[in-house]
């Protein structure tokens, strides 16, 4: 997980010193990117139904997985 204060943003201001734009490295930008990428995963799922994790393990023995 990013730790956001590692994170070293540099920032592109306007003539009046507005912060409009940030840089940051490739390597930060991608992990934010997949941290994204998560939460947007989680957040699509939050209203699936829960399946016990007794029942996972069962269904995973029973088709042969586990």
């Amino acid at each position: 997980m990013l730790d956001l204060k590692e994170l070293k943003p540099k920032y592109i201001t306007d003539e009046q010193g507005n912060k409009i734009s940030v840089i940051l490295s490739v390597s930060d930008f991608q992990e934010l990117l997949e941290e994204l990428e998560d939460l947007t995963a989680i957040a699509e799922r939050k209203d699936d139904p829960l399946i016990p994790h007794e029942k996972v393990k069962e269904d995973l023995k029973n088709s042969g997985l586990l």
